[in-house]
This record gives structure tokens, sequence and C-alpha cells, in this order.
């Protein structure tokens, strides 16, 4: 699948893969810290942002369009950024194909299994009157039934746009991922390991790190490296120049 990127900077490549319900619009401010040292790769998943949709969307998927597109590319040696879903991602990739990465970075989220925990969202989502909506006001207002907290809801209302008739339409594949949630709720898809360094970034606040997650990764990630942030989940939006200065500091020790 041809995915839809933004590129910056020159250097190493270093590519950045949002989470569910994300789009590369999210990393767009820390690309500009990270291109002056690299050459970032901001891309869309499948069925998110700009890039295609699909029927299908599982993460073994994912993985081989991390692949396609680093083949497309012809990138050397890149560093791979993953949050949430584009973390497990790129665990999923790094195990399939271990020699390609040189490094990657995974942002609050653990190779496990996680309980289904959107069904309020993906109700909001499917039952939202776009063909009915007059303004955005309206869907935030549809949108506040089901999503109470109003950063979690802008940060969906970010995927709402105006289609060629004027209306409005997701640019999520809200379907896809709505009958497809039990599989990105899935951990690793592959067996074996990835030798390479690696570093975990957790929010101390986020509910996706249980006692003993460390030691689970570093079973798959031999040379895992951990770092806790005073955050949520969203760790790179919350507290955006300590994250960067981890990044950093991983990325450029030889």
């Amino acid at each position: 699948m041809k995915l839809f990127f933004r590129e910056s900077g020159q250097g190493q490549p270093l590519i950045i893969l949002h989470g569910l319900f994300g789009s590369s619009d999210n990393w767009f401010t820390l690309a500009k810290t990270f291109a002056e040292s690299f050459h970032v790769y901001l891309v869309d998943q499948r069925n998110h942002g700009q890039s295609p949709h699909s029927d299908e969307f599982n993460y073994k998927l994912l993985a081989e369009d991390i692949y396609e597109f680093i083949q497309a590319h012809n990138l050397k040696d890149p560093i791979i950024i993953g949050h949430s879903m584009g973390g497990k991602a790129v665990m999923n990739f790094a195990v399939k194909y271990p020699d390609v990465a040189q490094k990657i970075i995974v942002v609050d989220i653990v190779p496990k299994d996680y309980p289904i925990h959107h069904d309020q969202i993906l109700e909001g989502l499917t039952k939202m009157p776009l063909a009915d909506l007059k303004s955005r006001n309206e869907a935030e207002e549809f949108l506040g039934r089901y999503v109470l907290d109003n950063s979690e809801r802008q940060f969906l209302l970010k995927n709402l746009v105006r289609n060629s008739e004027g209306g409005f339409a997701w640019k999520l594949n809200v379907a896809a991922i709505d009958k497809h949630i039990e599989e990105i709720g899935e951990g690793m898809k592959y067996s074996g390991t990835y030798d390479k360094p690696s570093l975990f970034i957790k929010g101390l606040k986020s509910k996706y790190y249980k006692t003993g997650d460390e030691e689970l990764i570093k079973k798959i990630f031999t040379k895992a490296e951990f770092v806790t942030i005073d955050s949520g989940h969203w760790v790179q939006a919350e507290k955006p120049i300590e994250f960067s200065q981890e990044v950093l500091k991983f990325i450029k020790v030889n």
C-alpha cells in the first residue's frame, strides 16, 4: 500500500508512526525539532489520515506497510518511532525484519494483548450523523455524548473534513477500525527477538503499563532501555520538550 507521508530535514531517516485515530499531523511540531538532525518521514498508516483505506486492518498488514515504505524510498538504517498502535506496528515489524531498523522507539505501549477500551469512541464515530451535520459545532456536541474529555474529543474531530459535496466525512476508515478493533488490541503476531537498541518511553500516569511489563519487553527486545516521563498516554503531546530530549539522547548515541 502506498502510504501518504510528509518529509523534512536531511540525514539518517527517522520514521514516525501515530497511534489509533491519529495521523501524521499530530507529530508536525516535534518533526521540526527532529528534522534539525534527521530526515524525518511522518507517515499516515492505512485507514488513517490521507493514506488509502482497506477493509483489512491488523498488525501483520501494518508491519508489511512499514517494510514496503522503507523499500519504496530506499531508506538505509532507519530509526522508527511509534506511539500506541504505531508502537505495536513497529514492534511487530522489528521482530519480523530484525536487520532493517537501526533502532526503534516505542511510546507508551507494551507487546501484549489489551482489552477493548475504545467502545464509546467508536460508537460516537459510527453514529455521527454525517449527512445531516451543518457545522463542526454540531459534530462536537454530538460526540460529547460519547467522549466526555474535551482534549480527546478535539483530537478525534481533527479527522472530520468537508467532502467534495460540501458535507462532512471522516478521514478515518471508521467501519474498518470498528470491525477490527479486537485485532488492534492484540500483541505480537510474530515470534522472535529484536537485538538492536530499543527505547521504551512510558507515561507515569498512563494505564498502559502494569507491573512486570518491562520484564516481558526485555524477553523480546533484548537491548531495551526504559524512560518514564510524568505524563499520561499522550507523552509526546503532553511533555514534548522532555520527550524530544529523551529521543534525541537515545538516537544520537553511537
